[in-house]
């Protein structure tokens, strides 16, 4: 019978594979583990007996029960006599329309804003740099008041303003043109359009990969060919724009804003505008200036070398910025209840005020946020690596 000798201030065969699997001090990592694990499952039974003791049954099946609360705007059809799961929805279906608004409206205004803020003009230069200022230092919900102050303050409907044709504000919100179809499965042909749209312009990128040039006449020729059909679409569809008017002492027809989710709109895109403002800035100085130069050298104007030569560069510095301030405007967007506006934190703080199913409100909550910050990093990190330089 052979044995094993194991040198004096060696470790035992199990301690060294314990430190191999889990680093220095495995030991103490595993009794960390455990304790944690104790204290999980003590507030756990803790928590489990105070509901039970107030006659609450833990889980998510009162989301099938009816919700019997009202909510003031909705996407979708719902009624207080619908379940928690419907009210949920809804809330959810906010959250998403106006945090996916925002993200549009405040990359166009802070990149508008960001190529002015290196304007040769003074005053334009000026003007940029103090908006990105005051908006940058002051807090996002004092701003949220502000602008539904003074959406509130404005004119009833009988005296609304009209800044252009169609537009119309008053303190019942913001009313605009809108598109109808007489023909009510519009919404399928769109998805079909769409859906052969997406599939014809990911076929032209991968056949002509390596040929930019003629990808982008494919390209251009292909929404020439959606914008065309998209007209022979409505067409027969039998489409009309249909424009806000004033009738008596309201508003009838058009697309009609609230004054709560107007004024979230333009809270979180005016806030965000300004982050991104910089960030297109810093992104268009850190290509070199000799890029400027040889785009000159060639003919190209200003707006040419911009949109042709430094944008294109400057969009592998700009892209990753970019996700934080999306995500912080998708999470921002829970101060919605501080103007009134159904968003999911609104509709599941009152869920959890009429059921007492706290802890499973905010578990939706933030599986709900978390799926919207994965699905815009990954969107993102994707649109990333496709702007990345290939070594070949």
């Amino acid at each position: 019978m052979s044995t094993t000798t194991i040198p004096p201030g060696a470790d035992a065969p199990g301690l060294r594979l314990f430190r191999d699997r889990l680093g220095e001090r495995p030991l103490t990592q595993i009794a960390l583990f455990v304790g944690l694990t104790a204290l999980i499952a003590f507030l756990g039974r803790n928590l489990a007996e105070n509901m039970a003791r107030v006659g609450i049954v833990p889980g998510f099946a009162f989301l099938q029960r009816p919700a019997n609360f009202e909510i003031g705007e909705s996407l979708i059809a719902y009624s207080a006599e619908m379940s928690y799961a419907r009210a949920f929805l809804v809330g959810v279906l906010n959250t998403l329309a106006a945090s996916a608004a925002g993200c549009l409206l405040a990359t166009l205004l802070g990149a508008a804003l960001g190529i002015a803020r290196l304007s040769t003009n003074p005053l334009l230069a000026g003007s940029a740099r103090a908006y990105v200022e005051a908006v940058r230092n002051t807090p996002l919900l004092l701003q949220l008041f502000f602008w539904s102050a003074v959406l509130h303050a404005l004119p009833s409907a009988r005296q609304a303003l009209q800044p252009l044709p169609g537009i119309l504000l008053s303190n019942r919100g913001v009313f605009l043109p809108v598109l109808r179809f007489e023909d009510e499965r519009w919404w399928l042909v769109a998805l079909g359009l769409a859906a052969v749209f997406a599939m014809a312009w990911v076929a032209v990128g991968r056949r002509l990969g390596e040929r930019p040039a003629r990808r982008r006449r494919a390209r251009s020729v292909l929404i020439l060919a959606l914008l065309a059909t998209l007209a022979a679409a409505a067409m027969l569809l039998g489409v009309t724009i249909e424009v806000p008017q004033q009738k008596g002492f309201n508003i009838a027809g058009g697309l009609s804003l609230t004054t709560e989710f107007s004024a979230l709109l333009i809270g979180l895109t005016v806030n965000a505008a300004a982050g991104i403002a910089e960030i297109v800035r810093s992104g268009i100085e850190a290509v070199p200036a000799g890029q400027w130069e040889a785009a000159g050298a060639v003919g190209l104007h200003k707006g040419q070398t911009l949109r042709l030569v430094v944008l294109p560069q400057a969009l592998r510095v700009i892209v990753p910025l970019m996700t934080s301030s999306y995500l912080s405007l998708a999470k921002n967007s829970s101060l919605a209840v501080a103007i009134g506006y159904p968003d999911l934190v609104s509709i599941a703080n009152t869920a959890a005020n009429q059921t007492g199913q706290v802890l499973e409100s905010l578990l939706i909550m933030m599986a709900v946020y978390l799926a919207m910050s994965f699905t815009v990093s990954w969107l993102m990190n994707r649109y990333h690596a496709r702007l990345a330089l290939r070594e070949r």
